[in-house]
């Protein structure tokens, strides 16, 4: 036998037994940061909404997954489309992961878009996960009165069609624009408004007739009674691959643009909808904490508990890692700029 072996034995022997010694360590360093504390998750709209709805489901099982088994509080923090929670969360959020935010990956991607008002780096949040991949679609309010059903109905439309949103960094603004700017649609988006549970109200009060930010999941839950009742005409959606049932006859955008640039700056843009209910922590969260949230919401994604309670409220899930999230915004941020500048170009809203 080599005389140098056995000593080497010893060695791997003993970095082995320190690694069993040092995971421990650093899960029970992590259950103790947050025992007994409040983890607090705010979301960038108002009550009532798809990404409030689905926060507050996720909350509800989340504690029981994170180390420690803090209480777990969902915060609203509304305005300018959530750009304020994002804003919050980089900047003024203690970095130690008890404080995490939901916000529109529409919003998350300004940056990248070059708005000054979003004061972030996509990039350097740690993303826990996405809660949900979802796909949207926008609709008017008993056909906006001219008996709108599909997207060449809205084209064909001599009646401007007011949409609401919360603002121009909000995909409530952004999809209406982007129609309106590939395709000349006759419309006119009004910023302003809490979130798409208030725009749903002043639908119904005739302020205005048409909404986007219509997700699957938000038309199989808080939007159910609407659409089924024929209230909401859903007359286009955002899907690059599959079409959910219910959304009926609503026309896949895809299908009515024809040059080849449009159809990238589309494609581009519509990949941001698969990030639909993102949760981050800011900058500077532990590492180890950081892993710990994301395990911890991929396990709260499978708890069966948590899957009933969707279920009760026809929500489902179809969820995605912070290590996916975090690729998908570096890889955006890796289009070349000309294309960027010109996507961006096709959601702003119009000059005042």
């Amino acid at each position: 036998m080599n005389p140098t072996q056995h000593p080497i034995r010893l060695v791997t022997a003993a970095l082995a037994i320190a690694s069993a010694i040092a995971f421990p360590a650093r899960a029970d360093d992590v259950a103790d940061f947050f025992s007994g504390k409040t983890l607090t998750i705010q979301v960038g709209f108002g009550a009532g909404g798809g990404y409030d709805a689905t926060t507050r489901l996720v909350a509800r099982h989340f504690g029981d997954h994170v180390p420690g088994k803090p209480s777990v509080v969902v915060q609203n923090m509304p305005g300018a489309g959530s750009l304020k929670a994002a804003n919050f969360l980089y900047n003024a959020a203690p970095k130690d992961g008890s404080v995490l935010s939901v916000f529109a990956s529409t919003a998350a991607a300004e940056p990248l878009f070059g708005n000054t008002k979003a004061r972030f780096d996509p990039r350097k949040f740690e993303w826990i996960g996405n809660m949900h991949r979802d796909i949207e679609a926008c609709g008017v309010w008993k056909g906006a009165g001219v008996g709108i059903r599909t997207l060449p109905d809205l084209l064909a439309s001599k009646k401007t069609i007011l949409f609401g949103s919360t603002s121009p960094a909000a995909s409530t603004s952004q999809k209406p624009m982007l129609i309106k700017h590939l395709f000349g649609a006759n419309l006119k988006v009004i910023n302003g408004y809490k979130g798409t549970r208030d725009v749903n109200l002043a639908m119904q009060n005739g302020e205005l007739q048409g909404t986007c930010g219509m997700f699957e999941s938000s038309v199989k839950g808080a939007f159910a009674h609407d659409v089924k009742d024929g209230n909401l005409n859903l007359f286009v959606q955002f899907s690059l691959g599959r079409k959910p049932a219910i959304f009926g006859s609503a026309t896949p955008i895809m299908t009515m643009i024809k040059k080849p640039e449009d159809r990238k700056i589309a494609e581009l843009l519509l990949g941001l909808n698969a990030i639909t209910r993102p949760l981050a922590a800011p900058p500077g969260v532990p590492k180890d904490r950081v892993a710990a949230l994301r395990k911890a919401l991929m396990d709260t994604m499978k708890d069966p508990a948590m899957i009933a309670d969707g279920e009760r409220i026809k929500m489902d899930f179809d969820p995605m890692t912070g290590e996916e999230v975090e690729k998908l915004f570096v890889d955006f941020s890796n289009t070349p700029p000309a294309m960027i500048k010109k996507a961006y170009a096709y959601i702003q809203p119009d000059p005042k």
